[in-house]
């Protein structure tokens, strides 16, 4: 696999704290990118995500679909050769349940919810 193949990404937590950056091929989807995040999230930090479904990333003010691929992802413009590209990762919240005090983590469930990015 030749070095130009390979993307260098990290991933900016809502705190400001970065997972990575590791080097991916152009190919790697962003389900994968997801697990990969689940893996690796800080152990320190409370309520990780728990599957693909609660993890959105951001790029260029884009929220990436689990389907699409690296390749789709990238922005030509602005982009330096050897750069690292950051994606931002925002979690979905806990939904809590009406009937007790835990919170579900039903992915069916919809609430409202908005990010801005800056």
């Amino acid at each position: 696999m030749a070095e130009e193949d390979l993307v260098e990404i990290k991933f900016r937590l809502a705190d400001g704290s970065d997972i990575g950056p590791s080097k991916y091929t152009a190919a790697t989807t962003v389900a994968n990118l997801k697990e990969r995040i689940i893996a690796q999230w800080p152990k320190d930090k409370e309520n990780g995500p728990k599957t693909v479904n609660d993890v959105k990333l951001i790029n260029a003010g884009k929220i990436l679909e689990n389907n699409r691929t690296l390749a789709d992802a990238r922005l030509p413009v602005g982009e330096l050769p050897g750069g690292v590209m950051t994606m931002h990762v925002v979690l979905r919240p806990p939904i809590p349940d009406k009937n007790s005090d835990k919170m579900l983590t039903d992915p069916e469930k919809k609430t409202g919810c908005s990010c801005s990015i800056l």
